[in-house]
């Protein structure tokens, strides 16, 4: 697989902070609030305005308990589940996330279609691993920074889910950051990993977002703040990918993981 482009090479870095990208984010949000989108729906632009949508499927995997669920929720700036329970079956999540392009200086809507699966579901069912692997751009395997065994799967978990998968993006997440001064995990074993599978390795925390003035609603301005770094970081790897393919960039080497 082709090593990953520098961080920022291919995206604008916190666009989403500056006037312009506020305006974009509005068609995501309604009164500081995150919008749900179902499979058939997408954002809706003021009528001057036209971009256009960069569609991906992503299945995110990881032991039982390391926070998928988590995860996939707070990208789409719904409630984190307090208490764990397993994904009974497939779960589908769509995000939309715009983001500024380095090269052209345009923006595009990136559309992020999640896929979680159970542990239990997976093993149990045949076709639910196929299903997920099937017409998949990304794969984004987790850890918990709380759990060393769930990173020391990592290399089994990149085996048996993007082996036979050369060309699908893959991207290291760690969560449950929050807790790292209780962690399992040391910075110099994150460097190791690093070194050894030459994949972009990011950190996410797994505490409840914050609120709006009523206490009870999700600030989504604060929530995207938090996983900006995730959603950029997937754009920008995806973005590359799709400009090596068309032949737009050239193919840098090819990486040896592991």
């Amino acid at each position: 697989m082709a090593r990953p482009p520098v961080p920022g090479s291919v995206v604008v870095p916190n666009w989403h902070e500056s006037a312009e990208g506020k305006e974009y984010l509005a068609c995501i949000l309604r009164k500081n609030r995150r919008r749900v989108f179902g499979l058939l729906e997408r954002p809706v632009l003021p009528p001057p305005v036209s971009i256009d949508t960069a569609s991906y499927k992503i299945f995110v995997s990881g032991k039982s308990g390391v926070g998928k669920t988590a995860l996939v929720a707070k990208l789409a700036g719904l409630e984190v589940p307090v208490v764990h329970h397993e994904t009974p079956g497939i779960q589908t999540t769509v995000v939309f996330w715009p983001a500024k392009l380095q090269a052209s200086d345009r923006v595009v809507m990136f559309r992020f279609e999640f896929w979680d699966c159970g542990e239990s579901a997976l093993k149990k069912f045949d076709h639910m691993l196929p299903a997920c692997k099937e017409n998949t751009d990304a794969f984004l395997f987790l850890f918990s920074f709380t759990d060393r065994a769930s990173f020391e799967d990592l290399p089994g978990q990149l085996a048996r889910i993007a082996g036979e998968a050369p060309g699908v993006i893959r991207m290291v997440i760690g969560s449950k950051f929050d807790q790292y001064m209780h962690t399992d995990v040391p910075e110099r074993d994150l460097i190791a990993f690093r070194q050894a599978w030459e994949l972009p390795l990011l950190r996410v925390k797994s505490v409840p977002g914050r609120r709006l003035a009523d206490g009870r609603t999700l600030d989504g301005r604060a929530g995207l703040a938090d996983i900006a770094h995730v959603l950029n970081g997937l754009a920008e790897q995806l973005w590359h990918q799709d400009l090596v393919a068309a032949g737009l960039l050239p193919s840098p080497p090819e990486s040896a993981p592991g």
